[in-house]
């Protein structure tokens, strides 16, 4: 009797043990966002050898100085954009007559600045037109075509150019190889712009334009100086992170758009931060060895890029910059001094981790121009007080969403922290909004994310 009492204390034990078991594999258990099988085989196309070619073309053709001779086919900016457009037009054959391009040019008047005569001012755009006739955003990728020597004026003497910004222009190129090939509902412009070492002259040309035409603007992401692994001074070597520069607040959030933003808290959920905060997660999930660094500020210390034109008029733009900068190798004359040698030399490129951080540009590209657009009127209710959170919100003007990821984060956090699917437009959490943040995402049913949005109040 006691033996038969002893054996099914065991067993209601043994029981017991297997029922907690699954009880907290079920309260640990995640959800795996898988990456999508297009996207990770485009990533997987993007060469280090591709990019040195590109970049080894582009320093031979001496100067790309926005000063430089408009009229030679060897040499100077206007070569220098021939060559790029000659590469979209290679890349559009293969594009199904989705990819176009053309130079996009203005007179630009002497400014008695950084532009002492009239020049022809001129950006290579190549559009890769959306799939869907009724989805309207547009997705930019950015590099800049000139360069400089130690005087920015010098628009004659040879000027190599290869990290700033041949880096950057060399993503968009090798971005727009391997993009031509596929179709996406959203529409993606790869553009390299000139006039930025005169003073940002051809991103603002673009950005004034596409704010009078009313562009759907989604995302621009640019890039400049993106692909050497050192810095000067400190010697620091580093090839496994790259920085992503994202202002918090648009200039355009003023008067009652301000109010609302302290108080509600969200100094830190501008269109900017909430493009970096996805560019950081999409680009850690298709790339390895790489981590996304964000940096809370619009640029670098008093220094100013591409992406800032359209962040001033509005839109959600971040810069793309390698972790530490070598000051030896930017804005420097070709020359040797006490032992140190000066100039944007290609021997001074690693390319392998330019590669990584070209593959984060088209990863985030893709997987933006795939999802559907954000989920609409997105709202937090607050028509009385709990501890708990009811949030809902509109389907998608454009697309079929397969569902929604709610978004939360802790008010410290400078990163999403949970991620919750719903397949109805609605969600209440056990969560104070006291105490985290929240967004809604649509999700499609190739699992691609939109950006997130940020809920107003409703009741």
């Amino acid at each position: 009797m006691d033996a038969q009492i002893v054996n099914n204390y065991a067993m209601n034990r043994k029981t017991l043990f297997i029922i907690l078991l699954l009880i907290t594999s079920s309260c640990f258990s995640q959800t795996i966002i898988n990456r999508d099988k297009e996207i990770d085989a485009m990533v997987k196309e993007v060469q280090p050898d591709s990019l040195k070619s590109y970049i080894t073309q582009l320093v031979a053709l001496g100067t790309r100085n926005t000063l430089s001779t408009q009229n030679n086919p060897d040499r100077g900016i206007s070569a220098a954009r021939l060559w790029v457009l000659n590469k979209f037009n290679e890349f559009a054959k293969q594009s199904n007559g989705r990819l176009t391009t053309f130079i996009d040019t203005t007179i630009y008047k002497a400014d008695g600045r950084r532009v002492n005569r009239d020049i022809i001012l001129g950006n290579v755009v190549a559009t890769l037109k959306g799939t869907d006739p009724t989805d309207k955003r547009i997705f930019i990728i950015s590099g800049h075509l000139d360069n400089m020597r130690t005087n920015v004026m010098d628009s004659t003497n040879d000027a190599p150019g290869a990290n700033d910004d041949g880096s950057g222009s060399a993503a968009v190129v090798e971005c727009a190889r391997i993009m031509s090939k596929h179709a996406f509902p959203a529409t993606i412009i790869f553009v390299t712009v000139s006039g930025e070492e005169q003073g940002l002259l051809g991103a603002n040309f673009m950005a004034e334009k596409a704010r009078k035409e009313n562009w759907n603007i989604e995302a621009v992401l640019n890039n400049d100086i993106m692909g050497s692994n050192n810095s000067s001074e400190t010697n620091i070597i580093d090839n496994t992170r790259i920085r992503v520069f994202s202002e918090g607040l648009s200039v355009l959030d003023t008067g009652k758009a301000a109010t609302n933003i302290r108080n509600l808290g969200l100094e830190n959920d501008g269109k900017a931060r909430q493009l970096a905060r996805y560019v950081k997660e999409i680009g850690e999930r298709y790339v390895e060895n790489i981590e996304v660094v964000m940096v809370y500020r619009n640029d670098r210390f008093l220094r100013g890029g591409d992406h800032s034109p359209y962040v001033q008029r509005g839109y959600a733009a971040v810069r793309f910059t390698e972790m530490n900068e070598n000051f030896y190798h930017q804005h420097q004359d070709v020359r040797k001094e006490n032992g140190i040698q000066y100039g944007d030399l290609t021997e001074f490129m690693d390319f392998e981790y330019l590669r990584k951080n070209t593959a984060i540009n088209l990863a985030n590209l893709a997987s933006l121009a795939k999802a559907t657009s954000v989920p609409e009127d997105v709202k937090i209710d607050v028509k009385k007080l709990g501890n708990s959170t009811y949030l809902y919100w509109k389907a998608p003007k454009t697309g079929t969403a397969k569902g929604y990821y709610v978004l939360m984060r802790e008010t410290t956090s400078a990163v999403w922290q949970k991620k919750f699917f719903v397949e109805a437009t609605e969600i209440k959490l056990p969560y104070s909004k006291d105490n985290y943040f929240f967004a809604v995402q649509s999700v499609n049913e190739t699992g691609n994310e939109s950006l997130p949005v940020i809920p107003t109040v409703g009741r």
